[in-house]
């Protein structure tokens, strides 16, 4: 199919015939190839991978050189992160088919701006359902549902007169704004029956949804930020797509980022990027040897770079522009995670190995456990394509004022053409930049600057206020807020434990489960990992809050795997840790994770003997044990607990080291949720944590009633 495709766009350009120098095709790796060599596997993610290219190419252009790329279109969400090199997967599952083949490392939430709002089990909810560009989203004349872009319709951040006359039977009208209201209207008078409450306002019901729709979006770049040891808020935000303009000072606000770029191609920066990209060649080895094994890595690295320049030179590049990049993608003996550093000497690549596993995971292996696995050579044929552009014409057109919902409220607001910014001159948010490929909010506190070119630098200049004024009655629209906020949490906590644990069960396998409890025990939140662990969780924890009433201090931290009181099999440890208010005197919550421990005793390796007849053929029993008494790990104790019994403990350190992950995910749910504590009251945060958990049972007496 993709070969006939090429074929058609081929011809049609005269390609055989002279008709064109080149006919070039994106690749998923971030690099051009000619269209003779492209294949299937490497037009997977190419699109997206032109826009990783042009958030790179142009940031840096603008003196950027860590930057989160957010690239918001009508569907969904991409997100990327740069620090110097571009990140590739070697491996990746895209709808459930699992290839080997370099892409660009990219992440996606089913957030865009055709995303479908919707009222569903008592909450609001955004996607992952898409209206499409057919029949898209209401305002656009065609019956679509209510969508993300609906939203921004009837706030006033798309003004129709400044949009593209495209809509209706004859592809000619504005967007229809009164279309947006009646729906939200619609829906409004629905909540309000199911939930007896008042019916919301059309701009509190889309601003709402709107809210949700950045939580999700942020929460994806946590994902390829936060979670891998990047603090997001040195990075810029480069911010691209469609819609990306319209949300981007709302995303940057709740990850903390205080900076935004803006190219004046950014609606269409995929494309701008194909056009900026080198022509590039991979060539790939598995190794799958000892890392003093410096010779033949050496051998291989010469064939493999032989074979790439090669392609890249018969592509017409000339040989001066051909560079090499050398890489070594390293793990530990018995891992399966594997971090790619440059070739080199063996005591660079071991540093650079340990600084980066470092990063991930807490903590450096032992430098004599490191093992090759993979050996990529990139060829990178420089086209000499450059991102600077001209000055744009300037436009005189003076400022209009139009109607924008602005803190909550409709106020006259500046509408301002790109063009007619000129170099250094800044403006004060709130405002509305537009521009031919897209529409900038610069919101209340921000700050855009134009530079030469006419790229934007949005800066926050007023301190955000975190406290917010909530009530503790049910809100549908807070509902999702904190039913996102308490699952993002325990992500995190999952984020952190297989970061910093060493086993490979945790720290690669992901045989693991967090969660958040309120003060009695009850389930709040888990993240998707392994649901047999979640069942009994809240036993174990309702008997260690049962036995140490009235003892428990900040900084305890007690584990357990007692099948007896809410465990499941013995190897599977949970640690549990009580969350005291600023002030240290009430437990307010309580987090815990259960991991897979590789061995915890027994009469066979990794504890699960099967002619066992006795628990303590199977290892250690753990009974409400003290393992951190008020921030002081007792590891004296808790090694001589798993030396103990008949048949004791055989690896403790690799024991010790997991426990000590376990309690540092404790930390950060525990991190996290004095956060919100502090942005929105204590009582706030619990009566939500009491609506998530009515609501999830209500939903399950919904089921069993279908049933």
């Amino acid at each position: 199919i993709l070969r006939r495709y090429v074929g058609q766009v081929s011809a049609a350009l005269g390609a055989d015939q002279g008709g064109c120098k080149a006919l070039m095709f994106m690749q998923s790796n971030g690099g051009l190839t000619d269209a003779s060599l492209f294949q299937g596997k490497d037009a997977i993610l190419s699109g997206p991978a032109g826009g990783v290219v042009g958030m790179v190419r142009t940031a840096e252009e603008a003196g950027f050189r860590k930057v989160i790329g957010f690239d918001m279109g009508g569907t969904s969400t991409d997100v990327c992160h740069y620090a110097g090199s571009f990140e590739r997967s070697f491996e990746t599952e895209v709808a459930g088919v699992r290839m080997r083949a370099p892409m660009m490392s990219i992440h996606t939430v089913a957030a865009g701006g055709g995303s479908v709002l919707s009222y569903r089990q008592g909450r609001l909810q955004v996607g992952p359902e898409s209206a499409g560009a057919n029949p898209g989203p209401a305002s656009y004349r065609r019956g679509g549902p209510l969508a993300v872009t609906d939203c921004n319709v009837v706030l006033g951040k798309l003004q129709p007169d400044h949009f593209p006359h495209v809509f209706g039977p004859g592809g000619d009208a504005p967007l229809d704004v009164a279309a947006a209201r009646a729906k939200f209207q619609t829906l409004a008078d629905q909540i309000a029956t199911e939930t007896g409450d008042a019916p919301l306002s059309v701009e509190t019901l889309a601003e709402g949804f709107l809210r949700i729709a950045v939580e999700n979006m942020a929460n994806a770049i946590k994902q390829i930020s936060v979670q891998r040891g990047y603090d997001v808020t040195a990075y810029t935000l480069n911010c691209f797509g469609g819609a990306g303009g319209q949300h981007a000072c709302q995303v940057a606000d709740v990850l903390g980022m205080r900076s935004i770029f803006i190219h004046p191609f950014a609606g269409v920066l995929s494309a701008f990027g194909m056009g900026l990209a080198d022509v590039r060649a991979l060539r790939e080895h598995q190794f799958g040897g000892d890392i003093t094994a410096l010779a033949s890595a050496r051998d291989t690295l010469d064939e493999l770079g032989a074979a790439a320049r090669a392609e890249v030179l018969s592509q017409g590049i000339d040989a001066a522009a051909v560079s090499l990049v050398e890489t070594v993608h390293l793990r530990t003996k018995g891992g399966q995670q594997t971090l790619p550093v440059a070739f080199g000497t063996l005591a660079q690549m071991v540093s650079d190995f340990a600084s980066a596993h470092t990063q991930r995971f807490g903590f450096a292996p032992d430098a004599a456990d490191l093992v090759i696995d993979l050996l990529t050579v990139e060829a990178v044929g420089a086209t000499g394509e450059s991102a600077a552009l001209a000055e744009m014409a300037h436009d005189d057109s003076p400022p209009k004022q139009v109607q924008m919902v602005s803190n909550g409220a409709f106020a006259q607001t500046p509408l301002i053409q790109r063009a007619s910014l000129v170099a250094g001159q800044t403006l004060q948010g709130p405002a509305i930049i537009v521009d031919p490929t897209g529409t900038n909010i610069v919101e209340t506190g921000w700050e855009a600057q134009a530079l030469p070119g006419g790229a934007l630098v949005l800066r926050r200049t007023k301190a955000l206020s975190r406290q917010e004024a909530v009530g503790t009655s049910v809100n549908p629209i807070m509902l999702e807020v904190f039913n996102n906020l308490f699952m993002s949490i325990a992500d995190q906590m999952g984020a952190t434990l297989a970061n910093t644990a060493y086993s490979v069960n945790i720290k690669e396998r992901f045989d693991f489960s967090c969660a958040l409890f309120d003060p009695t025990g009850n389930l709040i939140a888990n993240a998707p990992h392994v649901p047999v662990h979640l069942g009994s969780m809240s036993e174990s924890v309702r008997a260690v809050l049962a036995d140490n009433a009235g003892r428990i201090a900040p900084g305890d931290v007690f584990m357990m795997n007692n099948p007896y009181r809410g465990g499941t099999h013995l190897p599977d440890v949970t640690v549990i840790t009580p969350v005291f208010d600023r002030a240290g005197e009430e437990i307010i919550f309580v987090t815990a994770s259960r991991g897979h421990h590789a061995d915890i005793g027994g009469k066979t390796p990794g504890s699960a003997p099967p002619d066992s007849t006795h628990i303590e053929e199977e290892g250690v029993l753990i009974d409400n044990f003290h393992l951190v008494d008020k921030g002081r790990l007792r590891e004296a104790e808790a090694r001589a607990l798993l030396a103990s019994g008949r048949y004791p403990c055989r690896n403790i350190d690799d024991n010790m080291a997991d426990l000590a992950a376990q309690v540092a995910a404790n930390a950060t749910g525990a991190a996290e949720l004095l956060k919100a504590v502090d942005s929105f009251g204590l009582s706030v945060v619990q009566a939500y944590m009491r609506h998530v958990q009515d609501n999830a049972e209500e939903n399950v007496r919904q089921v069993l009633d279908v049933l």
